[in-house]
């Protein structure tokens, strides 16, 4: 009887797994399939192609857009690298208190909806007078980025020997070659870890980028407006690509973080 119940209860947990995985990635999984899909209509398939991502990258719109999102996540992310390590590396020289109260602060950043971070960031832009565009799109990601790179440099500060650096100073090394010779190689994991973080996030930002920019438009953005219009078929094969590159680099986060815990 109990051998029933335990089985049963085994059912049940992968029916309710299995029915959680497809509920999703199945509508992933479609629009993969669309993607390669011949016919433009959704409602049938009339064989296999790779037209949609050969027109895609002949799109003017796409190519232009694309350029928008690399050159603004490549900025924010290492503008946000410099910062958020030497802001980790302020705060772990705090005390407990000071450093509690920090932390929780940065934490608020990534609790909060994105939606909020983009109207606040856009009225306070409006309010000093910056004109909205690709700088202050690139500022906004920079604000939300940083607490990433926060998140990943501390936990490899906290493992760090708090006397290498001291060592370093008492053989005669200054502050600022110790900084470069002793803490930042033992935090790199983490640097990198956070600056793969900020840049999967960057990549794909919609809200924020949509209340904090003019006429400049990333891929997000262009999706968005295409999707108004009417989904194309390049629209799937575009959203397959930016699916594919933004799991890839989570997958790489995860296999550093898994390394680094090791």
């Amino acid at each position: 009887m109990i051998r029933k119940s335990r089985g049963a209860a085994r059912a049940l947990k992968g029916t309710y797994l299995a029915l959680v995985l497809a509920f999703l990635y199945l509508p992933i999984l479609v629009m993969f399939a669309l993607s390669f899909n011949a016919s433009v209509s959704r409602a049938e398939w009339t064989g296999f192609t790779l037209d949609w991502y050969v027109k895609l990258f002949h799109d003017q719109n796409i190519i232009n857009a694309l350029k928008v999102t690399l050159s603004v996540a490549v900025i924010a992310t290492a503008v946000s690298v410099v910062i958020g390590t030497l802001g980790a590396i302020g705060m772990y020289s705090m005390k407990k208190g000071w450093f509690n109260l920090l932390s929780a602060v940065s934490n608020i950043p990534m609790t909060m909806p994105d939606i909020v971070t983009g109207v606040s960031l856009m009225l306070m832009f409006v309010f000093v007078k910056v004109p909205l565009g690709r700088t202050t799109m690139i500022m906004a990601h920079i604000a939300f980025d940083i607490p990433y790179v926060l998140l990943s440099v501390l936990p490899r500060l906290q493992l760090m020997n708090p006397n290498l650096y001291e060592a370093a100073l008492d053989l005669g090394c200054k502050p600022s070659r110790a900084l470069t010779k002793v803490i930042i190689p033992e935090i790199a994991p983490g640097i990198v870890t956070g600056g793969l973080l900020a840049f999967t996030m960057s990549l794909d930002d919609f809200v924020i980028s949509y209340f904090t920019s003019n006429t400049d438009q990333n891929l997000a953005m262009v999706v968005y407006s295409a999707a108004r219009r009417g989904v194309e078929p390049t629209m799937y094969a575009l959203s397959a690509l930016m699916f594919l590159c933004i799991l890839t680099l989570l997958l790489i986060v995860n296999r550093r973080s898994g390394l680094e815990i090791l």
